[in-house]
């Protein structure tokens, strides 16, 4: 089993509960780390025979372009994709992050982490 993450993605998107938010935009980062087998691919040395890393990037770039109010609304959506378009990933983890949110202070960023499995708990 191998971890792949892909780190510090970032997206200009409409995403918030404000009206401003979804008019004006702001920054978000995404980080995500997916297990999969990756044996056939560690010997093959060919991307037919692994998640294609590009596609997973695509996928998380296309669901940011739906606008959500919630940062969980948006995590869960990606998470449910990446789970449903790949299914031999067995788990993954997504922490999407809003740069700079509107909260009235000095604030670098807001996230939200969720985690899904296909992994039985022993």
């Amino acid at each position: 089993m191998a971890v792949i993450e892909l780190n510090d993605m970032s997206f200009y998107a409409y995403h918030g509960c404000f009206e401003e938010e979804s008019k004006i935009g702001t920054h978000f980062r995404v980080d995500l780390e997916f297990e999969c087998d990756t044996i056939k691919a560690e010997l093959s040395d060919d991307i037919s025979d692994t998640i294609s890393y590009l596609d997973v990037y695509q996928t998380i770039k296309k669901e940011f372009e739906t606008p959500s109010h919630l940062l969980e609304h948006v995590a869960r959506r990606i998470l449910d994709r990446i789970m449903n378009d790949y299914p031999t990933i067995e788990y993954c983890s997504i922490k999407v992050t809003k740069k700079n949110p509107p909260l009235g202070g000095k604030l670098e960023g807001v996230s939200v982490c969720l985690q899904s499995s296909r992994i039985s708990p022993v």
